[in-house]
This record gives structure tokens, sequence and C-alpha cells, in this order.
């Protein structure tokens, strides 16, 4: 990392730059609906299958939302530096505040961290957020020195699906604070112009990759 130090109070990051678009505060992670439960099985399955393997020291999660991930990181990897990342939030900071893992206030379109000082840069359900992908994808692999695992909603499926249990009718399913749409074809082709695509996952309805920086 930088000379900045990832404490858990220390939530001064650089502002976030203008255009950055907060997702909806709705917990997927935490739903106790019988069908988003059984998807998020198929999502952390998919995801455990994108880290086995790994053995980083240093992990950022960026888009840490409220931190659930985060925890999975501390967890599984107990004897690495863990360092969640997420826009300014007052909501956030509260919850934050429950966590005994160190948080930070920041832009992944500019990240806090140096160039390759990150050996697992972990990116789920951000990247459909951000006003320009590219640079936030630039970012990742500029401060990755390892692996990266990213995950977005797979279209048309996603939206297809929010139709089907009613959800966001007038917004066409389209889930508010989504700004970018992918195939899982498309997203490959744009994490490949900063990475090598290692794996693809589909766990419904989902995109999920672990890529190597170029």
């Amino acid at each position: 990392m930088n000379e900045r130090d990832a404490s858990a109070d220390e939530r001064d990051c650089p502002p976030v730059q203008p255009g950055n678009v907060a997702g909806n505060t709705y917990n997927k992670y935490a739903s106790t609906n019988p069908i988003e439960r059984k998807m998020m099985t198929g999502f952390f399955s998919a995801l455990d299958e994108m880290l086995a393997g790994l053995d980083p020291s240093v992990i950022v999660e960026v888009g840490a939302g409220e931190g659930r991930i985060t925890e999975l990181l501390v967890e599984r990897y107990p004897g690495a530096t863990v360092v969640g990342l997420d826009l300014p939030d007052s909501e956030l900071a509260g919850e934050w505040a429950e966590l005994d893992v160190p948080m930070l206030f920041g832009d992944v379109t500019r990240l806090p961290f140096a160039n390759r000082s990150i050996d697992l840069v972990v990116g789920l359900e951000v990247l459909e957020h951000v006003p320009s992908p590219p640079t936030a994808l630039a970012e990742i692999a500029r401060i990755c020195r390892g692996t990266a695992v990213l995950s977005v909603p797979r279209e048309p499926i996603w939206r297809i699906g929010n139709i089907g249990r009613g959800r966001y009718l007038r917004e066409l399913g389209n889930t508010p604070g989504h700004i970018n749409h992918w195939s899982a074809r498309s997203f490959e082709q744009l994490v490949a112009n900063h990475f090598n695509v290692r794996r693809t996952a589909r766990p419904l309805p989902w995109t999920m990759l672990r890529a190597t920086p170029r």
C-alpha cells in the first residue's frame, strides 16, 4: 500500500470524482427471499471457485458496500491485510462502525494505493454503477500485482429477472443506479483491455471473472 495508513478511522480518502453514481441500498446478501437466497448461493459458490488457490497477503475490495464480502475475505485469509473501500455515505459509515475491518471512503477511478501493491483486488457489483468503467478497470489494473475478481449483472437476464419478480417495472427492470449493462461476452471483452481473463463463471444472473493484469 502507499504511505496512507489504512485504518478503520481513516475515511478521508480523495474526494469522489464528479458523476460517480451510488447504487441502490438494497442488501441482497441479507435477503430472506427463497429465490434470491438460491441465487446468492450460486454467487458465493462461483466466488469460492474464483478465490481457490490464491494466497494473497494484501487484499482490497472496491465497492465494498456494507462490508459483507470484506468480512468474508478476512475470514478466508486470516493472515492477510484486508481493506474495504466505497463511496462516501453516512449510512455506510454507521454500518462500518460495527465491523472489525479497515474500511475507507474513496473512488474506484482514483484509488489511494501504490502501483502493483495489492495481491488481490475484488470488485463485485460495482462497475455497473461507475460512469467510466474503463477508468476504473485501469485503476484496478494499476494497483493489482496478482489477481482481480470482478462481477457484474448479466444482461438482459438481470432486467428480465427483475420484471419477472415485479421489480422496477417503470425502469423496464433496470435496478436504480445501474448505468452500464453487459452480456457475459461484452464484459469479458471490456476487462480484456486491461487484464488477461483466466476464468469465467456465470452464476445466474451474474458474470464473474478471475483475471490478472497485463
